[in-house]
Formats: structure tokens, C-alpha cells, sequence
């Protein structure tokens, strides 16, 4: 769709919400790191109600949501970030922050998990311990883990594999003093690949888990 094709009672809610935006970054500055993450994620998610609605009545369910939903990247996450690229440096793991603020670790199978196991390895243990350090002194966080695996077997031996996986590295970090209820397990069997499951090589980079920690903006 192009914007010419946009109607001017549909575009009219729009505009006004993106100046409404533009008004609200710009009284960002005398907020801290928090209100700042909170009050972006609501007027993201009101315009995503206009858009969606085109009425007030959208627009008020799109800025609870965003507030809701927004992550925000504080000092604590930076230093987690941190600390866990010096504590994987060298071993192939990958520490990334994405695009919606979460830190995200992907795990490969060399280090993660044997082939057709579910059982941690120990190359995997000290990097579980710097995950879950501290985090009790980040009670707004949260903790998703995702199992995946390589394209070989059939998805009745891949999907529970790649929770299982995800459950060993959950029940690691529970054992750790991290709390179970902070923590989401998912498996995605073979379906989300990284890389070309007709290499020996592309295979191993599929065998993973990925370890998202999430900040919200705490309640005020």
C-alpha cells in the first residue's frame, strides 16, 4: 500500500498520533532509563492501535500492550551483556542484544549438547553460572529458553528433544538459585535452522539452544 491510497480520516488518527510520539521523545529527557521505556512502549503501542483500529478505542488498548509488552536495555542489562561476552569469549557462543532490547546468548551443540542427548555438557556449566549470577538482584527480568535441533530423525524424536534440551538448561539454572517461575521453555524441533542442514557443519550450528533475558519496566 502506498501512502497516496491511505484515506484522510484514516490518516488523520495516525498523524496525530505520531506527533503525539514526537512530543513524548522529546519529553523524555527528565525521565529515568525506566519511565523512559515504559512511556516509549505506550505510545508505540498506541499508534500500532490507531493503525490497527483507526479509533480511540484501539488506540487505548495498543498503548496498555505497549507498556506492557516493552523491554528496556538499563545499565544492568548492559553489564550482563558484558559479562557474558568475557565469560564465552573464545567459544563460539554468541552474545547479542536484539532488536527489542532482550540479551540473547545462541548456544551451539559443541558446547551445549551431544547429539541426540538432552544431558548438559560440562563446557556448558560455567556459562550457566555467570547467566544466573546476579539475576536475583534483577527481579524484573525474565528468562526464555529455546531448544532447537538438526534436521535429522523424524519431529516425533526432534520436538520433545528440543525441549528437553531447553528443560535441562531451565533446571540448571533453577538448581543455581534462579527462580523456576522466571523461567519459559520452548522447543522449536528442526523448523527454525540457521544454516544448511546438508552440511555436517550447517547441522551443528542448528543442534543449539538460545537463552533470551528480558527487562521490564518496572511498575510504577
Amino acid at each position: 500500500m502506498t501512502i497516496s491510497t491511505i484515506s484522510t480520516s484514516r490518516s488523520r488518527p495516525l498523524i496525530a498520533g505520531l506527533s503525539a510520539l514526537v512530543v513524548l521523545v522529546s519529553g523524555c529527557a527528565n525521565m529515568t532509563e525506566t519511565q523512559r521505556g515504559a512511556a516509549i512502549g505506550a505510545g508505540v503501542g498506541s499508534l500500532a492501535g490507531v493503525a490497527l483500529g483507526h479509533n480511540r478505542e484501539s488506540a487505548a488498548i495498543g498503548a496498555g500492550l505497549g507498556a506492557l509488552g516493552g523491554y528496556i536495555w538499563s545499565n544492568q542489562m548492559a553489564q550482563k551483556k558484558a559479562a557474558m561476552e568475557q565469560a564465552t569469549a573464545g567459544t563460539g557462543v554468541e552474545v547479542t542484544q536484539t532488536a527489542d532490547n532482550q540479551l540473547k546468548l545462541n548456544i551451539p551443540s559443541d558446547i551445549s549438547f551431544d547429539t541426540g542427548r538432552a544431558d548438559i555438557k560440562p563446557n556448558m556449566r560455567p556459562i550457566l553460572d555467570q547467566f544466573a549470577q546476579g539475576l536475583a538482584n534483577q527481579p524484573n527480568t525474565e528468562i526464555r529458553i529455546v531448544g532447537h535441533t538438526d534436521s535429522t530423525g523424524s519431529d516425533a524424536i526432534n520436538n520433545p528433544l528440543s525441549v528437553n534440551r531447553a528443560a535441562s538448561a531451565r533446571n540448571y539454572l533453577v538448581s543455581r538459585g534462579v527462580n523456576s517461575q522466571r523461567i519459559q521453555i520452548d522447543g522449536r524441533g528442526s523448523y527454525e535452522p540457521i544454516a544448511d542442514n546438508n552440511t555436517d557443519y550447517g547441522r551443528a550450528r542448528n543442534r543449539r539452544i538460545e537463552i533470551f533475558l528480558a527487562e521490564r519496566a518496572a511498575a510504577r
